[in-house]
């Protein structure tokens, strides 16, 4: 309806996957790279999570164009496959010559081979599970079994499971360990940012034909941020609607005024998984909160009865002396309060890492939380890589290629987070006073690092 109004070709806020629409700005492109290799040179399991909307399926889409012709891709989209039904469905996907009724054995006997076969012709099958926190558990083991089919030194299946965030929770219960294991790479995507935002809306008005101005203003961009929570099936609904609130208006801009008409619209959910964890953080601070408080009055009281107990009065001749030392009830009310203050940040260092984590690691995490503790919320840095605080060896590895690069050290800090509902840590370089002068340090770094598609944050993001 306002394609003709906007010079548009087609509708270029679509919610179906359009590959044509990819946008590899937010580390998006860096974790597709990243994605391609895992697949196409290791041996593991690899798992893809994000949150309802965040864009897995377009991620999936684009991984499935962009493999290389020796790989056979196998796309299974319905997670309520029965444990012995997964080996039916990849069957049938490679037109396997099975008989009717066919026995779940001769079934993997038959896929064996046939995986076989493809290895000696140098092709490699590969299977993507969509939805695969809805999988049932006993479909998860099966995947797991499938994982073990091997050829002397090497796998026969590549494996890639696209999940909510709830397929970690399922992953970390204790039968699931032996899966757990076999994950050899988890990437996550994590929801846009405000100036990513920008941008995305840009590309979008772009890559379906518009060559005018940026159409949505900075307060728009403000207020799509807010409702859509960063996650790219939202935003498209709302600019989507923005955009034909600006037709019936006649005007070719989105303001305050297009925005809020978009979001009056939209009855989005709030329970996002990150809010459920959120929720829970804050409960859980509650009751920390209100037991220090109950045991500081419980000392208090204690300490100011022990005070009012009468005393045998001394003699006028010898004057009583003022007590030169605290009590040992206000002592302990003293360390019981201000310990968990003075010790938290460690504790929480201390907690974010896995004990396999290196001294390097955990030097630049200090350095992070010294520096984050100081600097100012409107500052910025360059977000260098952003991945699962088990991936130990990435962040590791990472490291030692800044080193090699001869980054300035001093610069470069690790930070934890937990924003998204699991465990995450960040690598990030530099403290710029405005975005421009981020971005403009962004082409100083070394041609290894670039390659990983770093980009400007605002330090408020980690706060």
């Amino acid at each position: 309806m306002y394609l003709e109004h906007f010079g548009l070709t087609e509708p270029p806020f679509r919610i179906t996957p359009h590959t044509d629409f990819f946008f590899d700005g937010a580390n998006r492109g860096a974790t597709l790279d990243a994605l391609l290799y895992a697949i196409t040179h290791d041996e593991g399991i690899v798992k893809i999570s994000g949150e309802v909307g965040s864009g897995k399926t377009m991620l999936c889409r684009v991984l499935m164009e962009r493999l290389p012709e020796k790989v056979t891709i196998i796309y299974l989209a319905n997670p309520s496959l029965a444990r012995e039904d997964i080996l039916y469905a990849i069957a049938d996907e490679l037109r396997l010559p099975l008989p009717d009724n066919a026995r779940g054995s001769l079934v993997l006997r038959t896929l064996q081979d046939h995986l076989i076969t493809s290895f000696s012709e140098g092709r490699q099958v590969v299977v993507l599970i969509d939805e695969a926190h809805a999988m049932p558990v006993e479909t998860l083991e099966e995947i797991r079994l499938l994982s073990n089919l091997e050829a002397n030194r090497h796998k026969l299946l590549q494996l890639v499971l696209f999940g909510q965030p709830e397929l970690n929770d399922i992953l970390a219960r204790p039968d699931m360990r032996q899966l757990k294991e076999r994950i050899t790479h988890n990437f996550g995507l994590e929801p846009l940012m405000r100036e990513d935002i920008a941008s995305y809306l840009d590309f979008r008005m772009r890559a379906a034909g518009y060559r005018g101005p940026s159409v949505f203003t900075p307060v728009a961009v403000k207020m799509i941020t807010r409702t859509s929570h960063g996650l790219t099936r939202r935003i498209n609904i709302l600019a989507d609607k923005a955009l034909l609130a600006a037709y019936a208006k006649g005007s070719h801009q989105i303001g305050a005024k297009e925005a809020h008409a978009a979001i009056r619209d939209c009855e989005f959910s709030q329970a996002t998984h990150a809010n459920k964890n959120l929720r829970k953080k804050i409960v859980m601070l509650t009751i920390c909160g209100l037991a220090l408080s109950t045991l500081a009055a419980a000392t208090w009281l204690l300490s100011t009865k022990q005070n009012t107990t009468p005393r045998q009065i001394a003699p006028v001749s010898q004057p009583i002396a003022p007590p030169t030392t605290t009590p040992a009830s206000a002592t302990s009310v003293s360390a019981t309060v201000a310990s968990p203050m003075t010790t938290a940040p460690k504790s929480m260092l201390a907690a974010t890492l896995p004990s396999s984590a290196t001294p390097l690691v955990r030097e630049r995490l200090e350095a992070g939380q010294r520096w984050l503790e100081q600097v100012p919320n409107d500052h910025w840095f360059i977000q260098l890589l952003a991945t699962d605080a088990d991936q130990q060896a990435q962040v590791k590895n990472f490291l030692r290629t800044a080193a090699n690069n001869q980054l300035d050290m001093d610069k470069l800090r690790v930070y934890s987070s937990s924003l998204s509902g699991k465990p995450r840590v960040g690598i990030i370089y530099g403290d710029y006073p405005t975005r421009l002068a981020a971005a403009a340090a962004i082409d100083q770094l070394p041609l290894a690092l670039r390659k990983t598609k770093p980009y400007p944050r605002q330090v408020i993001r980690l706060r």
